[in-house]
């Protein structure tokens, strides 16, 4: 099968599949907030944007649509997804026990390399937050230093974190207010000191803790 063309941005050339293709790119764009919750998703635009045929698209819409990644109805068609209340809570109880599994087995499995990386992505996170920038730069760095953390331990879980990442757009962000960044930060030390300590267990648990505490914050009830 032909393969679509190359990404000028250095997005990874298409897999075998375009179906396959068409569902990363937007899993991509809804991911960094370049597709925004509610925004309508024109299959022809998006099959010129790709430079595939609208067929792919059609398919690749009907697996996000499964997945919960976008909705469609009859007089608006699909748009992207927002992620209501009762959505979000199971998400992040889902992530609570997905990302604390994956914190302990990553601490089990940690190197000075992997530690070396983890402390880099952290500190990157706190200048940032300190030199004051916005709330979409602070959630890609967090986001950074999350996966930092998971890469270091099993792959198959990470795949999974990715999943459930997918559904809040980085431009949805919890790093837009000083409450927040600085509760979240804080969480963020402890779990550092953990890892750093090789405390596998409590590392996970307080990884747990940090995402619960996340989904409290995005509630308003923390």
């Amino acid at each position: 099968m032909a393969r679509a063309p190359e990404i000028a941005d250095g997005t990874p050339a298409p897999p075998q599949s375009r179906t396959e293709y068409v569902v990363t790119r937007l899993k991509q764009e809804v991911a960094n907030g370049t597709l925004r919750p509610g925004q309508a998703l024109r299959q022809v635009q998006i099959a010129q944007r790709y430079g595939v045929s609208v067929t792919p698209v059609r398919e690749a819409l009907r697996i996000l649509e499964a997945d919960g990644t976008i909705a469609y109805s009859p007089h608006r068609g699909a748009t992207v997804r927002d992620v209501d209340p009762e959505t979000a809570t199971h998400l992040y109880r889902l992530r609570a026990a997905v990302e604390g599994l994956a914190t302990e087995i990553a601490v089990e499995r940690l190197t000075p390399d992997r530690l070396e990386k983890i402390e880099a992505a952290h500190a990157a996170l706190r200048a940032a937050k300190s030199a004051g920038a916005d709330g979409t730069d602070l959630s890609r760095l967090n986001k950074d230093l999350h996966y930092t953390i998971y890469e270091g331990g099993a792959a198959v879980l990470l795949d999974h974190i990715a999943s459930l990442w997918s559904r809040f757009p980085t431009s949805v962000t919890l790093w837009d207010t000083e409450h927040n960044a600085a509760a979240l930060d804080s969480d963020h030390a402890d779990i550092i000191d953990a890892i750093r300590a090789g405390q596998a267990e409590q590392a996970g648990a307080l990884m747990s803790a940090h995402i619960r505490h996340a989904g409290r914050l995005r509630a308003g009830t923390d």
